[in-house]
């Protein structure tokens, strides 16, 4: 069986002829290239709108329709590789996302649409090997090939902020040095002040729904994710609670070769999640699959410490049920009270204390009883996407289920905000969700797309409730 070995978020990559230095970085020009995709999405958004309006269409019509919007999403999605390739950033972050979270591309043309961009996943084009070499020089201060025994010059993986170059220390331990793109945190400022700019267009509303609020949640954890020092941090935390799981594999951080544009950890050598869920039994599909849950639960209901990149990217398979973890600069500390509520809420749903549970809808998240059909809503998708946790019994991950846990909200939210007697859209009141709570979303549909690849099965309430039912660890 081929092995591949990498450490980042992103597979083997190969060599252009020539490579730029840095990622675009102007405010202007990354917008530029944003809209130059626009005239390639068109046909899909119209597509997707004629479909949630219901307009009336003959069956000949629906599949001409069909076969253009299908041509379409297939253009769309190569424009949209390379763009987001060259980009970097914010920007190849979703288009890693719509990668692989299930319900994020359009509804029908999925399959093709996500076959193209899984590409950001393994192939995200890397920069020149000169400009890693001026960053490790500057942040270590002596070029790779005097601070290492051995360098390799040409990455072997690139991810949307850094690219990842095999090593040797001087101690003889083989490393992965994930160098940061030179420009990447203005570039990424600026994604962000775009995205600023747009919720100040649509303030009267956005101030309705705390889109500022959220917004400001969005960069703080993006912008955190620009120190690697941080998230070498973040690591030694997950390896310590972890420790005594020897299924779950966290490289070891070299800290006197780790800066804020430079990680040095362990090699880890094992299979990528495309191989893994091509090649593997079901029987060890199953069991990595139970090892991934265990590291996000165990995280984020015992300790409160959200891993909110669940993307293909960032395992490694090392057969059976072992599983290497290998990215952490996307991760948030939550607080204790949201934990608390977030378990409170599980334990009603699985004792079946409705009351308590729609209480605990309130309190923790924000709904709002007094708006009787989105009530209705939130109370139910948030039943029908804590069912793995909840259901005592063995629950197998499906894409059709994962699928769902992003459309459900919109299938069902389009009936409250256009309604058939009136000719304005009714929009809903708005809930107080915690901002704090924004990533948990990514967690959730991201970890249930990764488990549906592996048609994971499990009682995976069984596997929770040591921590759901258990004490907060103390911080």
């Amino acid at each position: 069986m081929a092995k591949v070995t990498t450490t980042d978020s992103e597979a083997p990559v190969k060599k252009p002829s020539v490579r730029p230095d840095r990622p675009p970085t102007s405010r202007l020009g990354r917008i530029a290239r944003l809209t130059a995709l626009a005239p390639r999405a068109l046909p899909l958004g119209m597509e997707a709108m004629k479909r949630a309006v219901g307009v009336k269409r003959t069956e000949d019509e629906v599949e001409e329709a069909r076969k253009k919007t299908l041509e379409s999403a297939k253009k769309t999605a190569k424009a949209m590789l390379k763009t987001l390739g060259e980009m970097k950033g914010l920007p190849l972050k979703l288009g890693q996302m719509a990668s692989y979270i299930d319900g994020l591309a359009p509804p029908g043309y999925e399959e093709k649409f996500q076959e193209t961009l899984k590409k950001l996943q393994a192939k995200a084009p890397p920069l020149s090997s000169a400009a890693a070499v001026k960053v490790v020089t500057s942040e270590l201060g002596a070029p790779p090939d005097q601070v290492f025994e051995t360098w390799e010059k040409e990455p072997f993986a690139a991810a949307s902020i850094g690219q990842v170059h095999r090593a040797l220390t001087r101690g003889g331990d083989r490393v992965a040095v994930k160098v940061q793109y030179p420009g990447i945190d203005k570039a990424i400022e600026n994604d962000l002040k775009s995205l600023s700019t747009l919720e100040t267009m649509i303030a009267p509303v956005g101030r309705r729904y705390h889109t500022r609020e959220t917004l400001d949640e969005v960069k703080a954890v993006f912008l955190a994710e620009l120190d690697y020092a941080n998230e070498a941090e973040t690591a030694d935390a997950f390896r310590r609670i972890h420790q005594d799981d020897p299924e779950i594999v966290i490289p070891r951080v070299h800290h006197s070769l780790t800066t804020r544009r430079v990680l040095t950890l362990d090699f880890i050598e094992g299979q990528d999640y495309a191989t893994f869920c091509a090649e593997a039994s079901q029987a060890d599909k199953n069991a990595a699959g139970q090892t991934i849950w265990r590291f996000m639960m165990r995280a984020l209901y015992k300790h409160g410490l959200l891993y909110a990149d669940p993307h293909p990217g960032n395992y490694r398979f090392l057969g059976g049920g072992n599983v290497a973890f290998l990215d952490f600069g996307c991760s948030k500390k939550l607080p204790e009270p949201l934990v608390e509520g977030m378990r409170e809420t599980l334990l009603a749903e699985q004792e079946g204390r409705w009351a308590d549970f729609e209480r605990a809808c309130v309190r923790v998240f924000g709904f709002d009883p007094t708006d009787p059909e989105a009530f209705e809503l939130y109370t139910n998708y948030t039943k029908l996407v804590t069912m793995p946790p909840v259901v005592d019994r063995s629950f197998t991950f499906t894409h059709a289920y994962a699928r769902e846990a992003v459309a459900y909200l919109v299938r069902h939210g389009k009936k409250i905000v256009l309604k058939p007697d009136e000719k304005m859209p009714h929009l809903p009141k708005p809930i107080h969700m915690p901002t704090d709570h924004t990533f948990v979303n990514r967690l959730q549909w991201g970890l249930y797309s990764v488990l549906a690849g592996l048609n994971a099965e499990a009682n995976w309430r069984r596997i929770s409730d040591p921590w759901i039912r258990g004490k907060l660890a103390e911080s």
